[in-house]
C-alpha cells in the first residue's frame, strides 16, 4: 500500500514551511521527505515508487524554475506542485507549460495542496507503466539478432517478406522464418503491435 501511495518530495528553504507541509502531508497518510535545497534534493536518491513534488520557486543557489528544467537531465522526471509566495503570471504559465501539475501561491488552503498531490500521484503512476513498458520492449528488441533487427525494420515498413528477401539477399521462406522469431521475441500478437513497439523505441522506417 504504501508503495502504490509514494513518496511526496518538499523542497522549501523555510524551515517553518518545511515542517507545517510535512506534518500536512503526513496526516494524510503519505510518505514525507524534505530539502532544504535543489542541490539537497539532487543529491538524494530516487526512490522505486510513483513519487512528487512539492517545490518552492524561491530556492537559494538553484531555484524551483530551473530544478524543474533539470529532471529530466537528472533522469528524474518527478511530477511538480509549485508552491510561492511571490508568484505573477509568467512564472505560473512557464511552469505549467514545463509540466508542472499546479502553481500555488501561498498562503493556500491545505485541501488544494492535498487535492493537486493525488492528481500528481495518478500522474507519477502512469509515467511509471509507460517506463516499465519501454524498459520491457526495449529488452526484447535487445534480444533480436542484427539480421532479425534487419528484418523486423523492413517488415514494420511495409515490406512484404519476399520483397524484404529482396532487400536482404535471401529467401522469402529465410524471412518469413526470421519474421516469426521477430513476432515471438518482441511478445507481438499482431503486425499492427510490433509497429506500435517500433513507434515506441523510436525505430528509422526503412524507404521502399
Amino acid at each position: 500500500m504504501a508503495e502504490q501511495r509514494g513518496v511526496v518530495f518538499v523542497v522549501d528553504d523555510d524551515v517553518s514551511v518545511r515542517e507545517s507541509l510535512n506534518e500536512l502531508i503526513r496526516t494524510a497518510g503519505l510518505e514525507v521527505r524534505v530539502f532544504a535545497s535543489a542541490h539537497q534534493f539532487i543529491a538524494h536518491s530516487r526512490p522505486d515508487a510513483p513519487s512528487r513534488m512539492v517545490l518552492d520557486v524561491e530556492l537559494p543557489g538553484l531555484n524551483g524554475l530551473e530544478l524543474q528544467s533539470r529532471m529530466k537531465e537528472i533522469d528524474r522526471d518527478v511530477p511538480i506542485i509549485f508552491i510561492t509566495g511571490h508568484g505573477d503570471i509568467p512564472m505560473s504559465v512557464r511552469a505549467m507549460k514545463a509540466g508542472a501539475v499546479e502553481f500555488l501561491t501561498k498562503p493556500f488552503p491545505g485541501e488544494e495542496l492535498l487535492a493537486a498531490i493525488q492528481r500528481a500521484l495518478e500522474r507519477s503512476k502512469i509515467a511509471r507503466s509507460e517506463e516499465a513498458k519501454l524498459r520491457e520492449i526495449q529488452a526484447a528488441y535487445d534480444s533480436l539478432t542484427p539480421r532479425e533487427r534487419e528484418v523486423m525494420a523492413l517488415v514494420v515498413s511495409g515490406f512484404l517478406n519476399k520483397q524484404a528477401g529482396a532487400v536482404l539477399g535471401t529467401s522469402e521462406i529465410t524471412i518469413k522464418a526470421h519474421r516469426g522469431q521477430v513476432m515471438r521475441k518482441m511478445k507481438a500478437d499482431s503486425l499492427a503491435d510490433l509497429v506500435r513497439m517500433a513507434s515506441i523505441l523510436n525505430l528509422p522506417l526503412t524507404p521502399k
